[in-house]
Protein backbone atom coordinates (compact mmCIF):
# COMPACT_ATOMS: atom_id res chain seq x y z
CA UNK A 1 0.00 0.00 0.00
CA UNK A 2 1.42 3.50 -1.05
CA UNK A 3 -1.32 5.53 -0.76
CA UNK A 4 -2.30 8.11 2.07
CA UNK A 5 -2.70 7.41 5.07
CA UNK A 6 -3.42 8.79 8.63
CA UNK A 7 -0.54 6.94 10.81
CA UNK A 8 -0.52 6.17 13.89
CA UNK A 9 2.77 6.97 15.68
CA UNK A 10 4.99 9.87 15.61
CA UNK A 11 7.58 8.68 12.85
CA UNK A 12 5.90 10.97 10.05
CA UNK A 13 6.47 14.29 11.75
CA UNK A 14 10.02 13.46 13.10
CA UNK A 15 11.01 12.19 9.67
CA UNK A 16 9.75 15.42 8.42
CA UNK A 17 11.94 17.05 11.08
CA UNK A 18 14.70 15.21 9.94
CA UNK A 19 14.63 16.03 6.55
CA UNK A 20 13.98 19.99 6.87
CA UNK A 21 15.98 21.88 4.49
CA UNK A 22 17.84 23.61 7.67
CA UNK A 23 18.81 19.93 8.96
CA UNK A 24 20.12 18.98 5.65
CA UNK A 25 22.42 21.91 5.29
CA UNK A 26 23.23 21.17 8.38
CA UNK A 27 23.99 17.67 8.09
CA UNK A 28 26.26 18.78 4.90
CA UNK A 29 28.02 21.09 6.76
CA UNK A 30 28.86 18.32 9.34
CA UNK A 31 30.34 16.07 7.16
CA UNK A 32 32.36 18.21 4.67
CA UNK A 33 33.69 20.30 7.78
CA UNK A 34 35.19 17.14 9.83
CA UNK A 35 36.46 15.65 6.84
CA UNK A 36 37.37 18.17 4.60
CA UNK A 37 37.87 22.18 6.42
CA UNK A 38 39.19 20.86 9.37
CA UNK A 39 42.47 19.68 8.12
CA UNK A 40 42.70 22.51 5.68
CA UNK A 41 41.91 25.43 8.28
CA UNK A 42 42.24 24.32 11.38
CA UNK A 43 41.31 26.75 14.07
CA UNK A 44 38.42 27.01 16.60
CA UNK A 45 36.33 28.61 13.73
CA UNK A 46 35.68 25.27 12.07
CA UNK A 47 35.60 23.47 15.28
CA UNK A 48 33.06 25.66 16.60
CA UNK A 49 30.82 24.93 13.27
CA UNK A 50 30.82 21.31 13.75
CA UNK A 51 29.43 22.17 17.22
CA UNK A 52 26.79 24.07 15.35
CA UNK A 53 25.87 22.09 12.62
CA UNK A 54 26.02 18.96 15.15
CA UNK A 55 23.50 20.82 17.24
CA UNK A 56 21.13 21.38 14.48
CA UNK A 57 21.19 17.89 13.13
CA UNK A 58 21.45 15.69 16.56
CA UNK A 59 17.62 16.59 18.24
CA UNK A 60 16.31 15.79 15.18
CA UNK A 61 18.26 12.30 14.80
CA UNK A 62 17.43 11.78 18.37
CA UNK A 63 13.56 11.71 17.70
CA UNK A 64 13.17 10.07 14.39
CA UNK A 65 15.18 7.13 16.67
CA UNK A 66 12.83 7.69 19.54
CA UNK A 67 9.94 6.99 16.98
CA UNK A 68 11.02 4.54 15.17
CA UNK A 69 11.85 2.23 18.63
CA UNK A 70 8.77 3.17 20.36
CA UNK A 71 6.18 3.47 17.14
CA UNK A 72 3.23 4.82 19.80
CA UNK A 73 5.47 7.80 20.99
CA UNK A 74 3.85 10.85 20.04
CA UNK A 75 6.24 13.33 18.23
CA UNK A 76 5.19 16.46 20.58
CA UNK A 77 6.84 14.62 23.17
CA UNK A 78 9.74 12.77 21.21
CA UNK A 79 10.80 16.67 19.18
CA UNK A 80 11.14 17.86 23.33
CA UNK A 81 12.93 14.80 24.84
CA UNK A 82 15.08 14.53 21.56
CA UNK A 83 16.04 18.79 22.23
CA UNK A 84 16.74 18.54 25.66
CA UNK A 85 18.59 15.37 25.79
CA UNK A 86 21.21 16.69 23.13
CA UNK A 87 20.97 20.23 24.98
CA UNK A 88 21.79 18.67 28.71
CA UNK A 89 24.21 15.92 27.11
CA UNK A 90 26.47 18.91 25.28
CA UNK A 91 26.57 20.79 28.20
CA UNK A 92 27.74 17.91 30.55
CA UNK A 93 30.09 17.07 28.21
CA UNK A 94 31.66 20.22 27.42
CA UNK A 95 32.22 21.37 30.73
CA UNK A 96 33.58 18.39 32.63
CA UNK A 97 36.80 16.91 31.80
CA UNK A 98 34.93 13.18 34.01
CA UNK A 99 32.05 13.47 31.68
CA UNK A 100 34.27 14.11 28.06
CA UNK A 101 35.76 11.41 28.87
CA UNK A 102 33.12 8.73 29.26
CA UNK A 103 31.85 10.32 26.31
CA UNK A 104 35.19 9.70 24.33
CA UNK A 105 34.66 5.71 25.56
CA UNK A 106 31.53 5.71 24.73
CA UNK A 107 32.10 7.31 21.25
CA UNK A 108 34.90 4.68 20.91
CA UNK A 109 32.91 1.75 21.52
CA UNK A 110 29.98 3.03 19.09
CA UNK A 111 31.97 4.77 16.13
CA UNK A 112 35.74 3.65 16.33
CA UNK A 113 38.47 5.95 17.93
CA UNK A 114 36.76 9.00 19.13
CA UNK A 115 38.25 11.87 21.04
CA UNK A 116 36.05 13.88 23.09
CA UNK A 117 37.24 17.09 24.82
CA UNK A 118 35.66 19.39 27.22
CA UNK A 119 36.23 23.30 26.40
CA UNK A 120 33.78 25.32 28.30
CA UNK A 121 33.31 28.09 25.24
CA UNK A 122 31.71 25.67 23.25
CA UNK A 123 28.85 26.23 25.12
CA UNK A 124 28.24 29.49 23.33
CA UNK A 125 27.20 27.69 20.51
CA UNK A 126 23.85 26.29 22.41
CA UNK A 127 21.83 28.97 20.73
CA UNK A 128 21.96 26.91 17.50
CA UNK A 129 19.12 24.52 19.14
CA UNK A 130 16.68 27.28 18.49
CA UNK A 131 17.73 26.59 14.89
CA UNK A 132 16.50 23.18 15.85
CA UNK A 133 13.44 24.25 17.30
CA UNK A 134 12.85 26.83 14.79
CA UNK A 135 12.49 23.54 12.04
CA UNK A 136 10.83 21.41 14.16
CA UNK A 137 7.66 24.11 14.41
CA UNK A 138 8.40 24.22 10.13
CA UNK A 139 8.51 20.69 9.21
CA UNK A 140 5.59 19.37 11.70
CA UNK A 141 2.82 21.12 9.50
CA UNK A 142 3.85 18.91 6.30
CA UNK A 143 4.45 15.17 7.86
CA UNK A 144 5.44 12.47 5.67
CA UNK A 145 1.85 10.59 5.61
CA UNK A 146 2.84 7.87 2.36
CA UNK A 147 5.22 5.10 3.01
CA UNK A 148 6.95 4.81 0.54
CA UNK A 149 7.98 8.06 0.44
CA UNK A 150 8.68 7.87 4.61
CA UNK A 151 10.88 4.31 3.51
CA UNK A 152 12.83 6.38 0.71
CA UNK A 153 13.75 9.32 3.11
CA UNK A 154 14.74 6.64 5.79
CA UNK A 155 17.15 5.09 3.45
CA UNK A 156 18.23 7.79 2.25
CA UNK A 157 18.47 10.50 4.88
CA UNK A 158 19.00 8.67 8.13
CA UNK A 159 21.92 6.67 7.37
CA UNK A 160 24.02 9.82 6.41
CA UNK A 161 22.46 11.83 9.64
CA UNK A 162 23.93 8.62 11.84
CA UNK A 163 27.36 8.59 9.98
CA UNK A 164 27.39 12.42 10.61
CA UNK A 165 27.04 12.49 14.03
CA UNK A 166 28.49 9.09 15.26
CA UNK A 167 32.17 9.35 12.72
CA UNK A 168 33.79 12.17 13.73
CA UNK A 169 37.64 13.66 12.08
CA UNK A 170 40.70 12.01 12.73
CA UNK A 171 42.48 13.06 15.84
CA UNK A 172 46.24 13.86 15.00
CA UNK A 173 48.83 13.86 17.53
CA UNK A 174 52.12 15.49 16.77
CA UNK A 175 55.11 13.39 17.29
CA UNK A 176 58.67 14.84 17.71
CA UNK A 177 60.54 12.80 15.15
CA UNK A 178 64.07 14.01 15.13
CA UNK A 179 66.60 17.13 16.02
CA UNK A 180 69.25 18.12 13.22
CA UNK A 181 71.95 20.68 12.46
CA UNK A 182 71.94 22.50 8.76
CA UNK A 183 74.66 24.88 8.47
CA UNK A 184 75.44 25.14 12.17
CA UNK A 185 71.44 25.92 12.73
CA UNK A 186 69.13 23.83 15.05
CA UNK A 187 66.66 21.96 12.81
CA UNK A 188 63.42 19.47 13.93
CA UNK A 189 61.38 17.06 12.12
CA UNK A 190 57.87 17.03 13.91
CA UNK A 191 54.86 14.47 12.46
CA UNK A 192 51.87 13.28 13.34
CA UNK A 193 50.12 9.84 13.88
CA UNK A 194 46.23 9.91 13.93
CA UNK A 195 43.99 6.91 15.59
CA UNK A 196 43.51 5.62 12.85
CA UNK A 197 46.64 5.24 10.76
CA UNK A 198 50.23 3.70 12.56
CA UNK A 199 52.86 6.38 14.26
CA UNK A 200 56.03 7.91 12.04
CA UNK A 201 58.69 6.63 12.47
CA UNK A 202 61.53 8.22 10.82
CA UNK A 203 62.04 12.11 9.99
CA UNK A 204 61.53 11.47 6.64
CA UNK A 205 57.71 11.07 7.78
CA UNK A 206 57.91 14.64 9.41
CA UNK A 207 57.71 18.19 8.24
CA UNK A 208 61.30 20.30 9.18
CA UNK A 209 61.74 23.09 10.91
CA UNK A 210 64.66 25.59 11.55
CA UNK A 211 65.72 27.95 13.88
CA UNK A 212 67.81 31.18 13.14
CA UNK A 213 68.28 32.69 16.27
CA UNK A 214 69.49 29.83 18.52
CA UNK A 215 66.38 27.78 18.91
CA UNK A 216 64.30 30.80 20.23
CA UNK A 217 61.70 31.13 17.12
CA UNK A 218 61.17 28.69 14.15
CA UNK A 219 60.27 29.04 10.38
CA UNK A 220 59.21 25.60 8.47
CA UNK A 221 62.28 25.16 5.82
CA UNK A 222 62.23 25.69 2.13
CA UNK A 223 62.13 23.14 -0.42
CA UNK A 224 65.52 23.06 -0.71
CA UNK A 225 66.48 22.66 3.39
CA UNK A 226 63.90 19.74 3.04
CA UNK A 227 66.07 18.32 0.44
CA UNK A 228 69.23 18.41 2.73
CA UNK A 229 68.12 18.20 5.90
CA UNK A 230 67.90 14.30 6.03
CA UNK A 231 71.24 13.58 4.87
CA UNK A 232 72.84 16.40 6.93
CA UNK A 233 73.65 16.57 10.68
CA UNK A 234 71.22 14.72 11.54
CA UNK A 235 70.81 14.20 15.06
CA UNK A 236 72.62 11.21 16.77
CA UNK A 237 71.82 9.31 20.41
CA UNK A 238 75.56 10.88 21.39
CA UNK A 239 76.74 13.80 20.50
CA UNK A 240 79.89 16.10 22.80
CA UNK A 241 79.97 20.06 22.17
CA UNK A 242 81.87 21.92 19.52
CA UNK A 243 83.71 23.99 21.64
CA UNK A 244 84.10 21.44 25.09
CA UNK A 245 84.84 18.05 23.34
CA UNK A 246 84.43 16.74 27.09
CA UNK A 247 81.10 17.45 27.28
CA UNK A 248 79.31 15.02 25.79
CA UNK A 249 75.15 13.91 25.87
CA UNK A 250 73.10 11.12 25.05
CA UNK A 251 69.69 9.97 24.74
CA UNK A 252 68.92 6.89 26.52
CA UNK A 253 66.87 4.32 24.45
CA UNK A 254 63.46 3.59 25.93
CA UNK A 255 63.40 6.26 28.83
CA UNK A 256 62.90 10.08 29.09
CA UNK A 257 65.98 10.21 30.31
CA UNK A 258 69.56 12.55 29.03
CA UNK A 259 72.82 11.68 30.30
CA UNK A 260 75.75 13.93 30.73
CA UNK A 261 79.93 12.89 30.67
CA UNK A 262 82.01 15.42 31.66
CA UNK A 263 85.52 12.94 30.69
CA UNK A 264 84.71 12.37 27.09
CA UNK A 265 82.01 9.69 27.43
CA UNK A 266 84.13 7.79 30.26
CA UNK A 267 81.18 7.77 32.54
CA UNK A 268 77.83 9.40 32.74
CA UNK A 269 75.17 10.74 35.20
CA UNK A 270 71.62 11.94 34.26
CA UNK A 271 70.95 15.70 33.56
CA UNK A 272 67.39 15.45 32.85
CA UNK A 273 64.67 12.51 32.97
CA UNK A 274 61.39 11.96 33.75
CA UNK A 275 60.92 8.95 36.05
CA UNK A 276 59.07 5.89 34.37
CA UNK A 277 56.57 5.96 36.92
CA UNK A 278 56.03 9.32 35.98
CA UNK A 279 56.47 8.80 32.11
CA UNK A 280 53.31 6.37 32.90
CA UNK A 281 51.25 8.83 34.69
CA UNK A 282 51.89 11.56 31.08
CA UNK A 283 51.25 8.22 28.61
CA UNK A 284 47.74 8.24 30.71
CA UNK A 285 47.43 11.18 29.66
CA UNK A 286 47.52 10.94 26.22
CA UNK A 287 44.81 8.99 24.14
CA UNK A 288 46.24 6.03 21.99
CA UNK A 289 49.43 6.16 23.46
CA UNK A 290 50.70 3.10 21.82
CA UNK A 291 53.71 1.07 23.23
CA UNK A 292 54.93 3.62 26.18
CA UNK A 293 58.65 2.77 26.09
CA UNK A 294 58.72 3.37 22.38
CA UNK A 295 56.97 6.39 21.82
CA UNK A 296 57.73 8.49 25.14
CA UNK A 297 61.12 8.06 24.87
CA UNK A 298 63.93 10.00 24.09
CA UNK A 299 64.89 9.69 20.23
CA UNK A 300 67.63 11.81 19.05
CA UNK A 301 69.17 15.34 20.64
CA UNK A 302 71.72 17.32 18.58
CA UNK A 303 74.43 19.94 20.56
CA UNK A 304 74.92 23.19 18.80
CA UNK A 305 76.87 26.80 20.03
CA UNK A 306 75.02 29.72 20.75
CA UNK A 307 76.74 33.07 20.90
CA UNK A 308 78.05 34.41 24.43
CA UNK A 309 80.20 30.69 23.92
CA UNK A 310 77.87 28.29 25.96
CA UNK A 311 76.31 25.20 24.48
CA UNK A 312 72.26 24.36 24.23
CA UNK A 313 71.01 20.74 23.55
CA UNK A 314 67.76 19.80 21.82
CA UNK A 315 66.22 16.52 22.27
CA UNK A 316 63.42 15.10 20.11
CA UNK A 317 60.95 12.93 22.90
CA UNK A 318 58.53 11.19 20.41
CA UNK A 319 54.77 11.78 21.57
CA UNK A 320 56.50 14.01 24.75
CA UNK A 321 57.92 16.52 22.11
CA UNK A 322 60.88 18.16 22.60
CA UNK A 323 63.16 18.99 25.62
CA UNK A 324 65.77 22.09 25.45
CA UNK A 325 68.70 22.62 27.71
CA UNK A 326 69.61 25.95 27.80
CA UNK A 327 72.38 27.87 27.88
CA UNK A 328 72.20 28.53 31.20
CA UNK A 329 72.02 24.37 32.02
CA UNK A 330 68.61 24.84 32.57
CA UNK A 331 66.39 22.05 30.89
CA UNK A 332 62.26 22.51 30.13
CA UNK A 333 59.72 21.06 27.83
CA UNK A 334 59.07 22.97 25.51
CA UNK A 335 56.31 20.43 23.48
CA UNK A 336 56.30 20.93 19.65
CA UNK A 337 58.46 23.56 18.85
CA UNK A 338 57.71 24.34 14.50
CA UNK A 339 54.38 22.01 14.68
CA UNK A 340 52.31 25.40 13.62
CA UNK A 341 51.32 23.33 10.25
CA UNK A 342 49.64 20.95 12.61
CA UNK A 343 47.04 23.18 14.11
CA UNK A 344 46.58 23.76 17.83
CA UNK A 345 48.52 21.63 19.91
CA UNK A 346 48.19 21.85 24.00
CA UNK A 347 51.24 22.11 26.20
CA UNK A 348 53.20 19.07 27.51
CA UNK A 349 51.38 18.09 30.99
CA UNK A 350 53.08 19.53 33.74
CA UNK A 351 55.12 17.34 35.51
CA UNK A 352 54.74 19.03 39.08
CA UNK A 353 51.18 19.15 40.41
CA UNK A 354 48.21 19.70 38.50
CA UNK A 355 45.91 16.84 39.21
CA UNK A 356 46.05 13.35 37.91
CA UNK A 357 46.56 12.77 34.60
CA UNK A 358 44.62 9.90 33.41
CA UNK A 359 43.38 8.62 30.11
CA UNK A 360 39.71 8.04 28.88
CA UNK A 361 39.83 4.34 29.37
CA UNK A 362 41.85 4.42 33.20
CA UNK A 363 38.28 4.16 34.87
CA UNK A 364 37.14 1.31 32.51
CA UNK A 365 40.22 -0.78 32.98
CA UNK A 366 40.08 -0.19 36.87
CA UNK A 367 36.12 -0.65 37.18
CA UNK A 368 36.66 -4.06 35.04
CA UNK A 369 39.31 -5.32 37.02
CA UNK A 370 37.79 -4.64 40.30
CA UNK A 371 34.37 -6.89 38.99
CA UNK A 372 37.09 -9.62 37.93
CA UNK A 373 38.47 -9.37 41.25
CA UNK A 374 34.81 -9.48 42.83
CA UNK A 375 33.78 -11.98 40.13
CA UNK A 376 36.82 -14.54 41.16
CA UNK A 377 35.68 -14.82 44.76
CA UNK A 378 32.39 -15.44 43.54
CA UNK A 379 33.68 -18.36 41.24
CA UNK A 380 35.12 -19.34 44.46
CA UNK A 381 31.32 -19.43 46.47
CA UNK A 382 30.25 -20.94 44.23
CA UNK A 383 32.40 -23.94 43.18
CA UNK A 384 32.47 -24.68 47.38
CA UNK A 385 28.70 -24.76 47.28
CA UNK A 386 28.65 -27.26 44.22
CA UNK A 387 30.97 -29.51 45.95
CA UNK A 388 28.55 -29.17 49.24
CA UNK A 389 25.69 -30.24 47.32
CA UNK A 390 27.13 -32.80 45.57
CA UNK A 391 28.22 -31.76 42.36
CA UNK A 392 31.35 -31.78 40.07
CA UNK A 393 34.24 -29.63 40.50
CA UNK A 394 34.11 -29.33 37.05
CA UNK A 395 31.96 -26.52 37.13
CA UNK A 396 34.58 -24.61 39.36
CA UNK A 397 37.49 -25.50 37.10
CA UNK A 398 35.60 -24.24 33.92
CA UNK A 399 34.13 -21.13 35.87
CA UNK A 400 37.88 -20.49 37.01
CA UNK A 401 39.44 -21.13 33.48
CA UNK A 402 36.83 -18.52 31.85
CA UNK A 403 37.83 -16.08 34.42
CA UNK A 404 41.59 -16.73 33.39
CA UNK A 405 40.78 -15.97 29.67
CA UNK A 406 38.82 -12.88 31.11
CA UNK A 407 41.71 -12.31 33.08
CA UNK A 408 44.22 -12.55 30.13
CA UNK A 409 42.59 -10.33 27.94
CA UNK A 410 42.62 -7.73 30.22
CA UNK A 411 46.17 -7.89 31.06
CA UNK A 412 46.93 -8.01 27.48
CA UNK A 413 44.77 -4.47 26.98
CA UNK A 414 46.23 -2.66 30.25
CA UNK A 415 49.09 -1.73 28.16
CA UNK A 416 46.86 0.90 26.78
CA UNK A 417 48.51 1.06 23.45
CA UNK A 418 45.43 1.83 21.99
CA UNK A 419 42.32 2.78 23.21
CA UNK A 420 39.70 1.40 20.94
CA UNK A 421 40.83 -1.78 21.41
CA UNK A 422 41.27 -1.51 25.24
CA UNK A 423 37.32 -0.49 25.21
CA UNK A 424 36.10 -3.25 22.99
CA UNK A 425 37.88 -5.68 24.74
CA UNK A 426 36.89 -4.99 27.65
CA UNK A 427 33.01 -4.14 26.90
CA UNK A 428 32.78 -7.13 24.53
CA UNK A 429 35.12 -10.42 26.01
CA UNK A 430 36.23 -9.26 29.66
CA UNK A 431 33.08 -8.26 31.35
CA UNK A 432 30.18 -10.42 29.23
CA UNK A 433 32.97 -13.17 30.61
CA UNK A 434 32.62 -11.91 34.17
CA UNK A 435 28.79 -11.85 34.37
CA UNK A 436 28.60 -15.50 32.24
CA UNK A 437 30.49 -17.26 34.60
CA UNK A 438 28.80 -15.83 38.10
CA UNK A 439 25.55 -15.82 36.28
CA UNK A 440 26.03 -19.90 35.31
CA UNK A 441 27.60 -21.13 38.91
CA UNK A 442 25.22 -18.88 40.74
CA UNK A 443 22.45 -20.70 38.72
CA UNK A 444 23.59 -24.42 39.00
CA UNK A 445 24.35 -23.85 42.76
CA UNK A 446 20.57 -22.79 43.02
CA UNK A 447 19.77 -25.85 41.25
CA UNK A 448 21.11 -28.00 43.47
CA UNK A 449 19.93 -26.90 46.38
CA UNK A 450 21.72 -23.50 47.53
CA UNK A 451 18.81 -21.71 49.53
CA UNK A 452 18.55 -18.17 48.24
CA UNK A 453 19.83 -16.52 51.32
CA UNK A 454 23.68 -17.93 49.80
CA UNK A 455 22.84 -16.40 46.53
CA UNK A 456 22.06 -12.92 47.81
CA UNK A 457 25.38 -13.13 50.26
CA UNK A 458 27.38 -14.44 47.35
CA UNK A 459 25.91 -11.30 45.41
CA UNK A 460 26.65 -9.31 48.19
CA UNK A 461 30.43 -10.57 48.44
CA UNK A 462 31.18 -9.93 45.03
CA UNK A 463 29.86 -6.02 45.45
CA UNK A 464 32.40 -5.83 48.39
CA UNK A 465 35.03 -7.49 47.23
CA UNK A 466 34.48 -5.00 43.64
CA UNK A 467 34.62 -2.18 46.18
CA UNK A 468 37.52 -3.08 48.39
CA UNK A 469 39.65 -4.04 45.26
CA UNK A 470 38.80 -0.74 43.74
CA UNK A 471 40.18 1.38 46.54
CA UNK A 472 43.65 1.09 45.03
CA UNK A 473 42.49 1.43 41.75
CA UNK A 474 40.49 4.44 42.79
CA UNK A 475 44.24 5.54 44.25
CA UNK A 476 45.90 5.02 41.12
CA UNK A 477 42.67 6.84 38.76
CA UNK A 478 44.11 9.91 41.39
CA UNK A 479 47.90 9.50 41.42
CA UNK A 480 48.63 7.61 44.01
CA UNK A 481 49.87 5.12 43.44
CA UNK A 482 51.24 6.05 39.85
CA UNK A 483 52.19 2.83 38.72
CA UNK A 484 50.09 0.12 38.18
CA UNK A 485 52.71 -2.82 39.40
CA UNK A 486 51.72 -1.37 42.98
CA UNK A 487 47.95 -0.35 42.48
CA UNK A 488 46.99 -4.15 41.10
CA UNK A 489 48.93 -6.35 44.19
CA UNK A 490 46.85 -3.93 46.54
CA UNK A 491 43.40 -4.43 44.47
CA UNK A 492 44.54 -8.29 44.77
CA UNK A 493 45.42 -8.10 48.66
CA UNK A 494 42.35 -6.96 49.04
CA UNK A 495 39.97 -9.57 48.38
CA UNK A 496 41.40 -11.90 50.80
CA UNK A 497 38.10 -10.61 53.19
CA UNK A 498 36.05 -11.46 50.51
CA UNK A 499 37.89 -14.96 49.83
CA UNK A 500 36.83 -15.52 53.62
CA UNK A 501 33.63 -14.71 53.30
CA UNK A 502 32.96 -16.83 50.73
CA UNK A 503 34.51 -20.31 52.48
CA UNK A 504 32.06 -19.02 55.36
CA UNK A 505 28.69 -18.84 53.53
CA UNK A 506 29.30 -22.06 52.16
CA UNK A 507 27.84 -23.33 55.48
CA UNK A 508 24.64 -21.72 54.62
CA UNK A 509 24.18 -25.26 52.01
CA UNK A 510 22.46 -27.72 53.61
CA UNK A 511 24.20 -31.57 51.94
CA UNK A 512 20.95 -33.07 52.94
CA UNK A 513 18.80 -30.79 50.85
CA UNK A 514 20.90 -31.26 47.74
CA UNK A 515 18.63 -32.51 44.04
CA UNK A 516 18.89 -36.34 44.15
CA UNK A 517 19.82 -36.34 48.25
CA UNK A 518 16.58 -34.57 49.96
CA UNK A 519 14.99 -36.11 53.29
CA UNK A 520 11.56 -36.71 52.31
CA UNK A 521 8.73 -39.04 53.98
CA UNK A 522 9.52 -42.93 53.99
CA UNK A 523 7.06 -44.89 52.59
CA UNK A 524 6.10 -48.64 53.42
CA UNK A 525 5.83 -50.93 50.58
CA UNK A 526 2.66 -52.95 52.79
CA UNK A 527 1.21 -50.14 55.07
CA UNK A 528 -0.93 -51.78 57.98
CA UNK A 529 -4.60 -50.93 56.93
CA UNK A 530 -6.11 -48.50 59.25
CA UNK A 531 -10.12 -48.48 59.23
CA UNK A 532 -11.71 -45.37 58.28
CA UNK A 533 -13.61 -44.09 61.35
CA UNK A 534 -16.52 -42.30 59.08
CA UNK A 535 -17.17 -45.94 57.98
CA UNK A 536 -18.83 -48.47 60.10
CA UNK A 537 -17.16 -51.25 61.13
CA UNK A 538 -17.61 -54.65 59.55
CA UNK A 539 -19.12 -57.09 61.74
CA UNK A 540 -17.22 -59.95 63.42
CA UNK A 541 -17.47 -63.57 61.83
CA UNK A 542 -17.79 -66.44 64.52
CA UNK A 543 -14.35 -68.56 64.38
CA UNK A 544 -15.27 -71.92 62.00
CA UNK A 545 -15.50 -74.63 64.05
Amino acid sequence: MTGPETPRDGAPLTLAWLCHPSTLLALVVLVVNDHVWKAAFPGPVTGKLSDVAGLVLAPPLVAVLLTLLAPRLPARVAAPVGLVVVGAGFAVVKSSGYAAELASSAWTVLAGPSLVRADWTDLFTLPALGLAWWSWTRARRRPVRHRTARLVRLLVVLPPAVFGVAATSAVHYPYALGTALLDGRPAISVGSGTDLTPWPASVAEGRWSVSDDGATTWRSASEDEQRRLPGEGVGQRQACVPTEPRRCYRAVAGHLRVEQSDDAGASWRVAWEVSDARREALARGSANPGDIRQHFASRDLVVFPVANGGHEVLVANGRDGFVHRRADGGWRRDGFLGGKHLGPIDDPPALDGGGPLQRQTDLLLAVALALTFGCAVTVVAGHLAIRRSGGGRWWGIAGAGTLLLAGSVLGAVWSRDDDFNTVGALLLVVLPLDALTVLVLLIVARIRGAPSAWVERALGNLLLTALLAGLPLLGWLAGTPAQTRVAVPLALLATALGLLLAVRIADLVDPSMARGRRNGPSYLTNPPYLPDPQLPTPPRMPPRV
